[in-house]
């Protein structure tokens, strides 16, 4: 058995907070996918979403002054430390495209925005769900498959979008912002893959 599980504190604070930041992204990227869906009536929503953002780097600081206060911790600290800023990408990337949104003055929502954020939507869930498996270091399989599917899916979409906006004699402009837009997405939907990636080296590690 390994010495950090013998070690452990009983206090499993810091899954706790994992937990807590796995549902924070379900919060903000599902509160996303509402927004897009019904924009410009939801475009509030911004707000709310901001307020996710908030509360993610509430949940990160909290882990790194854990993480400062521990000696022995429950995974290694690298690992740590990269999950919980992966988590807190997804939510900052989030924000900043709910943000572009009001900032570019967008009118009507492309339909590949749309789609991006149901699989970003998507992506939220299978990571709220994966994170509560994570305090017994149980398969994560179906969960990191099924990001590294979404993951995928996202690509093929923003690449589709993109190649839209040049091909349709759009204002120069506009193809800036909503280019601006979708990369924001993909970011998004990148850094809940990475989250997968994570997961899975910290149950191989801890298994």
């Amino acid at each position: 058995m390994r010495l950090s599980r013998v070690l452990a504190p009983k206090d499993r604070e810091f899954f706790d907070l994992f937990e807590e930041a796995g549902g924070n992204i379900q919060r903000a990227t599902g509160l996303l996918e509402e927004m897009l869906r019904e924009y410009p009536e939801r475009s509030e929503l911004a707000r709310d979403i901001l307020i996710c953002e908030q509360e993610g780097d509430r949940i990160t600081h909290d882990i790194i002054r854990r993480l400062n206060q521990t000696f022995v911790t429950p995974i290694d600290r690298e690992d740590v430390f990269a999950l919980s800023s992966a988590l807190d990408d997804v939510v900052d990337y989030t924000e900043e495209v709910a943000d572009y949104l009001g900032l570019y003055k967008i009118e009507a929502p492309m339909s590949q925005a749309q789609e991006l954020a149901k699989v970003l939507q998507q992506c939220g869930r299978q990571i709220a769900e994966a994170m509560p498996r994570l305090r017994g270091f149980k398969d994560l399989t179906h969960y990191t498959v099924e990001l590294n599917r979404l993951e995928n899916d996202g690509d093929r979409i923003v690449r589709e979008a993109i190649a839209s906006l040049f091909d349709n004699g759009i204002d120069p402009m506009v193809v800036i912002r909503w280019k601006d837009i979708f990369e924001r997405l993909e970011e998004a939907i990148d850094s809940a893959e990475h989250v997968a990636n994570i997961l899975e080296g910290i149950v191989i590690k801890n298994s």
